[in-house]
C-alpha cells in the first residue's frame, strides 16, 4: 500500500507578497521556535508510512539553520530514496550552508520562488529578490547537488507584454532545472493586490493577452524537453511532482501546521490560520482544526472528477470505478453532456473504444470553470 503524502506550513516570510493569498506572516524568533517544536512533537505521533513530505509556506527557507535543522531531523525516519521529500525556497532565503543542510537531511527536491527573471516584474509583484538572485539560486542549487529543481513563474501581471513571457520561458527552459509551474497572476481576495486592483492603481491584462502567454507555454515547453502533464506543471523525463499527483487523484494527505489541509477517511480538515491560536491548543493538547467536513461518498467521487480532470491524461473510466465505486458517466450524466457540446472535455479513445475523458485545448484554458462543473 503507498504511504500518505506529509505537507507542512511554514508560515514565516521575510515579506508578504502583495498577491499571496496563503496564510503567512513576518518571521520572528520566539513563535518559530515554539512552533518547530509543536511540529516536532505533532511529527513523532504519525504511525503511518510516509511516501511524500512537501514543506511549503509561506518561506520554509526563511527559518534559520538551527530551526531548519531540527525540524529536517525529526523527519528523518520517513526520508529515502523512494521518498520524495520537497522543500520550498526563496532566493533571498536560500544559501549554501542551507542548501548542504538540505542534501545532509534528505531532502531531494527544492521548489524555487522565481516568480520572474526580471528585476521590473519582480518589483510589481512585491518580491524582494532580484534577477540576479533568482539565477544564483538556481546555479547554487545545481552545484550543491540537487538535480530535481523546481521553479515557479507568474505571467499575466500588468504591462507585461508576449514577447517578454516568451523571453521568460526562454531563459528557463535553458537554466538546469527538471520541472516548471507557469501560474496566471489572481487577484485573491484579502490581498493588497486585489485592494490596489479596486482602486484603481492596477490595471489587469485583459483575458486575450493571459490566454495568448498560457497557450505559448503549452506549445514551447514540451519542444524544450518539459512534458505538460497538469494545468500549470511542465515536467522534465521522469521528473513530475509526486505530491502533487497525490493531490490530482484525490489520495488521503496529513497536514500539519496553521491553515494546513488533511483528509483522510473522507474527512477533510482545516487546521486554525492563526500561529498563536495553533500553539495555545496544541500546547493544550486540543484539536487544531479550524474546520471539518465528512464528504459522503459521491461527494467524494465527484471531488476526484474534479481535480483528476486538471491532468494531461484526465479520467480512465475504469481508473474512477475502481478508486470511486462510481460509473463516471452516471454519476456526471448532466455535466458531461454540457462540457462537451462547449468544447471543454472530450472523449479518450483505445483501439475505437472511449475509455474515459479529458481535457481539450480550450478545456485547459478554463480548467477551473469545468473543475466547478463535475462538483
Amino acid at each position: 500500500m503507498q504511504g500518505r503524502s506529509l505537507y507542512i506550513h511554514i508560515p514565516f516570510c521575510r515579506s508578504k507578497c502583495p498577491y499571496c493569498g496563503f496564510y503567512s506572516i513576518s518571521y520572528n524568533e520566539d513563535p518559530a521556535r515554539a512552533y518547530v517544536d509543536i511540529l516536532l512533537g505533532q511529527i513523532e505521533r504519525i504511525k503511518e508510512d510516509i511516501s511524500t513530505i512537501y514543506i511549503g509556506g509561506g518561506t520554509p527557507s526563511a527559518l534559520p539553520a538551527y530551526l531548519l535543522v531540527k525540524l529536517l531531523r525529526g523527519l528523518k525516519r520517513f526520508t529515502g530514496d523512494d521518498v520524495e521529500f520537497t522543500v520550498e525556497a526563496n532566493p533571498e532565503s536560500l544559501d549554501r550552508e542551507k542548501l548542504r543542510l538540505f542534501c545532509d537531511e534528505g531532502v531531494n527536491r527544492l521548489s524555487i520562488g522565481i516568480q520572474s527573471f526580471t528585476d521590473e516584474k519582480l518589483q510589481k509583484l512585491g518580491r524582494i529578490h532580484s534577477a540576479a538572485e533568482a539565477i544564483n539560486a538556481i546555479e547554487i542549487s545545481r552545484k550543491a547537488g540537487f538535480e530535481n529543481i523546481s521553479i515557479d513563474l507568474i505571467f499575466g501581471v500588468w504591462g507585461e507584454a508576449a514577447s517578454d513571457w516568451r523571453a521568460e520561458l526562454k531563459k528557463a527552459a535553458r537554466s538546469p532545472v527538471k520541472h516548471i509551474s507557469c501560474y496566471s497572476l489572481t487577484y485573491e481576495e484579502n490581498t493588497a493586490l486585489l485592494a490596489a486592483k479596486e482602486a484603481g492603481n492596477v490595471l489587469p491584462l485583459d483575458g486575450e493577452a493571459v490566454a495568448e502567454m498560457y497557450e505559448y507555454a503549452l506549445d514551447y515547453l514540451p519542444g524544450q524537453g518539459f512534458e505538460h502533464y497538469e494545468v500549470s506543471n511542465f515536467a522534465g523525463k521522469d521528473h513530475r511532482c509526486r505530491h502533487n499527483l497525490n493531490y490530482w487523484d484525490n489520495d488521503p494527505y496529513i497536514g500539519l501546521g496553521a491553515s494546513a489541509v488533511s483528509y483522510l477517511n473522507g474527512i477533510r480538515t482545516t487546521n486554525v490560520p492563526d500561529i498563536g491560536e495553533y500553539i495555545k491548543r496544541a500546547r493544550a493538547q486540543k484539536d487544531p482544526a479550524g474546520s471539518s467536513e465528512k464528504l459522503s461518498d459521491m461527494d467524494r467521487a465527484k471531488e476526484t472528477a474534479a481535480v483528476k480532470i486538471r491532468t494531461k491524461e484526465g479520467i480512465d473510466f475504469g481508473w474512477f470505478g475502481e478508486k470511486t465505486g462510481f460509473d463516471l458517466c452516471g454519476l456526471e450524466e448532466e455535466a458531461l453532456p454540457a462540457l462537451i457540446e462547449k468544447g471543454l472535455i472530450g472523449y479518450k479513445t483505445e483501439d475505437k473504444n472511449t475509455i474515459g475523458i479529458r481535457l481539450t485545448r480550450k478545456g485547459f484554458l478554463f480548467c477551473d470553470a469545468v473543475s466547478s462543473g463535475l462538483l
